[in-house]
């Protein structure tokens, strides 16, 4: 997908993070706060408290992830940070430290549906290999779907399909499951 525009998430940008992911906050409420609460922070919250934790986010600036712009409206998000702003993941078999490195994480990607099996994806995923890289980061890391099917529900695909991240040039390091990998891309 060439046509894309991207920018991190401020306060500049925040009403068309909003419209992207509508009423439902994507999915359940999410609001994109799933990896940056630990369960039982997160379950309570979902709808308007994670809304709001996200806007609090983005309110000190925090960028927690990259837009995509298509013709001017967002079509696409990565939630993209340093793994520290993810609690969760070091509470994931599948997402567990692979070494010691200082890596930065993605977490989520969404489409919005009329533009999914585009490439959106691909184009969020390289955009945040160039943002991470311009901040200095070395490593970015992410945790795809491997599916058993030749299509996943999207809303079970919001850690990103194992296919996107290789296409973007991410390579498979540990796969802890069957479905789950943890892949790479060495910025350095």
């Amino acid at each position: 997908m060439d046509s894309l525009d991207f920018a991190w998430l401020t306060a500049d940008h925040w009403s068309a993070f909003e419209r992207l992911f509508g009423a439902r906050g994507a999915c359940e409420g999410c609001w994109c706060m799933y990896h940056r609460l630990l369960a039982a922070e997160y379950k309570p919250n979902r709808g308007e408290n994670n809304r709001a934790a996200m806007m609090a986010l983005v309110e000190r600036g925090a960028q927690p992830g990259i837009l995509g712009f298509h013709e001017g409206q967002a079509v696409g998000w990565v939630s993209v940070s340093p793994r520290e702003a993810f609690p969760r993941l070091d509470k994931s078999r599948v997402a567990k430290p692979f070494d010691d490195q200082a890596v930065w994480s993605v977490t989520c990607l969404f489409v919005a549906k009329e533009m999914r099996r585009k490439g959106v994806s691909v184009a969020l995923l390289r955009a945040a290999i160039g943002f991470v890289k311009a901040r200095g980061g070395r490593i970015l890391e992410g945790y795809p779907i491997i599916p058993k099917k030749d299509s996943v529900p999207p809303v079970f695909a919001f850690p990103g399909l194992i296919s996107a991240f290789h296409a973007a040039g991410f390579r498979t390091c540990a796969q802890r499951s069957e479905t789950r990998a943890l892949v790479r891309y060495d910025l350095v």
